[in-house]
């Protein structure tokens, strides 16, 4: 994949994320600082090309043009579609961005349905298999009234540790395949672990309270994804859309191990904050990740090979039921 190639397919992936309406200023400057830290990884400028995209300076038109082959294009797709729906299912905006990229790609929507079916249905699994209705906004509102005084987990420690590791090695393997899609599953499972250990100490949590609990950590949805991709982009390990092209050497390296990090932190944290009433402010919560994050970062590398096992036994087809079964 040449450079315009590159180009063209990230600055796609920055038009999505700002399709609905870039409501969101915390999304938004997580957006920013990922741009920023791209841009120092290799020769392209990702930063540049997210004002671009802020300015209005690129149309779709203009990054279609770039890309030359048919697996170019079919990945600048996936990629788009993925960033539609990491942080759920798609927006009425977001929905007519991605038919206008349909439209400029000379796709049919049949053509790109598997992708949409696959992307959608992970934005859309409930955090639990009991169903979305237990995890309702006046459940979780209810709770926070009334927080339990003095909880204990149902999870032992060593459980609960076990339970964070085990997320956290499962999470870097899906960093390690090529697949768009398999780099989307991370969020979900990031967002399974938390409501799973808030549940332990008897929170009912909802899927935006625990969006909330990521973005006050200082993990943005959509930004989380955009990381994630771009530094398989920018590193030559995304391949052929189904194909696994380039498979075995997303196998053999770690995107700085990142995904383990982050969900690995998320989960320590969240442990604290849930066995302390929730009393953490912002401050102390992103402290506390950020702390915790660098520890993790020197962990990955001791789990490598526990991630490289687990890759080699995903694939696309298998990522809706690791998600499923969390």
């Amino acid at each position: 994949m040449n450079e315009n190639e590159q180009k063209a397919i990230l600055t796609l992936a920055l038009t999505a994320a700002f399709a609905d309406g870039d409501k969101d200023e915390r999304e938004r400057a997580e957006v920013k600082r990922i741009a920023d830290a791209l841009a120092g990884e290799g020769s392209l400028n990702v930063a540049a090309l997210y004002q671009d995209v802020l300015l209005k300076r690129v149309s779709i038109a203009d990054s279609v043009a770039l890309l030359g082959s048919a697996e170019s294009r079919q990945l600048a797709y996936e990629m788009a579609v993925c960033v539609c729906d990491a942080d759920g299912v798609q927006s009425p905006a977001e929905k007519a961005f991605l038919a206008n990229l349909r439209e400029a790609l000379g796709f049919g929507a049949q053509q790109v349905k598997e992708v949409d079916d696959q992307a959608e249905a992970i934005a859309a699994l409930p955090l639990a298999a009991t169903g979305a209705a237990a995890y309702s906004a006046t459940a979780a509102e209810s709770a926070s009234d009334a927080p339990p005084v003095g909880a204990t987990s149902t999870m032992g420690d060593a459980e609960m540790d076990k339970t964070i590791l085990n997320a956290s090695i499962l999470n870097g393997a899906l960093e390690l395949l090529p697949e768009s899609l398999a780099t989307m599953a991370i969020i979900p499972l990031q967002m399974k672990l938390v409501y799973r250990i808030g549940k332990s100490y008897g929170y009912e949590l909802d899927r935006g309270h625990v969006k909330d609990f990521l973005a006050t950590a200082g993990v943005g949805l959509t930004s989380q994804y955009l990381e994630q991709a771009g530094r398989k982009l920018l590193g030559g390990l995304l391949g052929k859309l189904g194909g696994g092209l380039l498979r075995g050497v997303g196998r053999q390296a770690v995107s700085s191990g990142m995904s383990f990090a982050s969900t690995y932190a998320l989960g320590h944290v969240a442990k604290r904050y849930y066995a302390g009433g929730r009393t953490l402010s912002t401050a102390m919560l992103r402290e506390s990740f950020q702390g915790m994050l660098g520890e993790a970062k020197g962990l990955s590398s001791r789990y490598l090979p526990q991630m490289q096992q687990q890759a080699s036994t995903l694939d696309v087809g298998k990522i809706l039921q690791t998600v499923r079964n969390g």
